[in-house]
């Protein structure tokens, strides 16, 4: 070798350390060189440093890290194709789900001991708005018009956020007080006959879609939010809930509106009673009331 190449390994040694391989050719020239010594009698010239010098061992220094497998807890799995939209749906256990999505919303109960002040202000401004809006309108047959239905859905929407729930899963939840008796917000989806939503349910299943979202407006119409849903389908069950859902006819196209029950608080979870048909394979509740009916 040149020097210039001795110089490039010496260097790497010193700055990469000192590896197995390394310690095992080294002691290697040791040793060769201490017998080489012996046999010429020691009147090799250049050789007399081998008197005072001792092999010892040296700490290996340039240790070989191997690549770190990605572990489940680490995040969101690793799609083959790289990319999550181009291998469609397939079912995620919800342990799975509590790894990355570490979302704890606060609950109305550990509210209880905050200061309600503001929040009651609120609460009694919108009262009082609904009432100037009763007296401007006047009659009950007006408050039943389209026009004034519409205007709620459209210029009168509520601040929602969705969250983790403690109740199941996910959970809509109020970013502002909301007086009793206001329009929530409006359960969005598609409308399907009786016939294409049993076909959907089953094609959900195969498809490993563990919540399918259809709600039933009439005996013949059932709405499907499932895939082109809106913030409404997060809403939970609850036996004893804050709100109330509601078929109201807008030019002559039936709507399902959330209404409140009673007045909901800042990060309070909205709810409402699924009121789903008796049937022998009940859906335990997990809403945890005093009044809880055990199953929805």
């Amino acid at each position: 070798r040149s020097e210039f190449e001795q110089m490039t390994i010496l260097y790497d040694i010193w700055n990469s350390g000192l590896d197995l391989e390394d310690m095992g050719y080294l002691r290697l020239t040791y040793e060769r060189l201490v017998a080489q010594a012996r046999r010429a009698g020691q009147q090799t010239s250049g050789a007399d440093w081998l008197n005072d010098t001792h092999w010892v061992h040296h700490t290996i220094t340039n240790l070989s890290t191997p690549k770190r497998k990605r572990r489940p807890q680490d995040g969101p799995r690793e799609h083959q194709t790289g990319s999550a939209r181009s291998e469609g749906y397939y079912p995620i256990s919800k342990k799975e789900k509590d790894r990355y999505l570490d979302v704890c919303p606060v609950s109305a109960r550990q509210l209880e001991g905050a200061d309600t002040q503001g929040t009651n202000r609120v609460l009694s401004e919108r009262r009082s708005e609904q009432r100037r809006l009763l007296s401007a309108i006047g009659t009950s047959a007006i408050m039943d018009s389209d026009l004034l239905k519409l205007n709620q859905l459209k210029f009168r929407k509520k601040k929602l956020r969705f969250g983790r729930s403690r109740i199941h899963e996910w959970g809509l939840f109020a970013m502002e007080p909301i007086a009793a008796d206001e329009m929530v917000i409006e359960y969005v989806g598609q409308n399907i006959r009786q016939m294409v939503a049993d076909m959907r349910e089953k094609r959900y299943v195969q498809e490993g879609i563990g919540s399918s979202y259809l709600f039933r407006v009439d005996h013949d119409t059932i709405i499907d939010a499932t895939k082109c849903g809106n913030l409404a389908r997060f809403i939970n069950h609850c036996c004893t809930p804050n709100c109330y859902a509601k078929v109201i006819t807008i030019e002559s196209q039936k709507k399902i509106v959330i209404y409140s029950k009673q007045p909901i608080g800042v990060d309070e979870e909205i709810t409402y009673d699924y009121k789903f048909p008796l049937e022998d394979n009940k859906i335990p509740c997990l809403c945890g009331t005093e009044s809880c009916r055990g199953s929805l």
